[in-house]
């Protein structure tokens, strides 16, 4: 299974952002290389496994588990954008950026004490992708429409496992389907101890 660990948005405010990525849309050139994702693939990855075996995901599942358990719930919202030199778009994060960012370890680190093999380790950047380029394109003049964005804010309260699901029709501009597989609310006592 292709597994990753995210925080997901609240649907107002998919809704509020799908506003502005519509003006983007519009802009010269938008149809034009860019494939943009839809509202259902709009997270924040905190943590990509990859394709796990089965026998791992009990192990990662109850890891992750735990590791929303020692995270409290903390404020978010959706906050500018920026891109990934000239082959992403994303909008950026604005509220608890730290306490993001450390359940971000923290599923890092329970995918690697489960025995998920995982690509490099990168500092952990905290974006939601909006569009993708397979060619190098100027991203600048989306950078400054998104730079006067701020969504409403909303709690964090739990962490979700997800499957991806890659296209297999082969029909163009195919997004990836994700589901739900497993989620843990923030905060609490650790079951088990910790």
């Amino acid at each position: 299974m292709r597994l990753f660990a995210a925080v997901l948005p609240p649907e107002n405010v998919t809704v509020e952002l799908s506003s502005v990525v519509d003006e983007l849309r519009n802009l010269p050139g938008a149809g034009h290389g860019l494939r943009w994702t839809g509202r259902p693939g709009w997270h924040f990855t905190l943590a990509f496994y990859g394709e796990v075996d089965e026998e791992l995901v009990p192990d990662l599942s109850a890891r992750l588990e735990r590791a929303a358990r020692r995270t409290d719930p903390f404020p978010l919202s959706l906050r500018g954008g920026g891109r990934f030199g000239g082959r992403a778009l994303w909008a950026g994060a604005a509220g608890d950026v730290r306490t993001l960012r450390l359940l971000a370890e923290r599923a890092g680190a329970a995918g690697r004490k489960a025995g998920v093999e995982r690509e490099e380790h990168r500092r952990y950047r905290p974006h939601l992708t909006l569009a993708r380029s397979r060619e190098e394109t100027d991203f600048a003049p989306y950078v400054s429409l998104l730079g006067g964005f701020e969504g409403r804010g909303w709690t964090v309260a739990d962490l979700c496992l997800m499957r991806s699901r890659l296209p297999a029709s082969g029909v163009p501009g195919e997004q990836p389907r994700y589901e739900v597989y497993g989620r843990w609310a923030l905060g609490g006592p650790l079951a088990g101890g910790g």
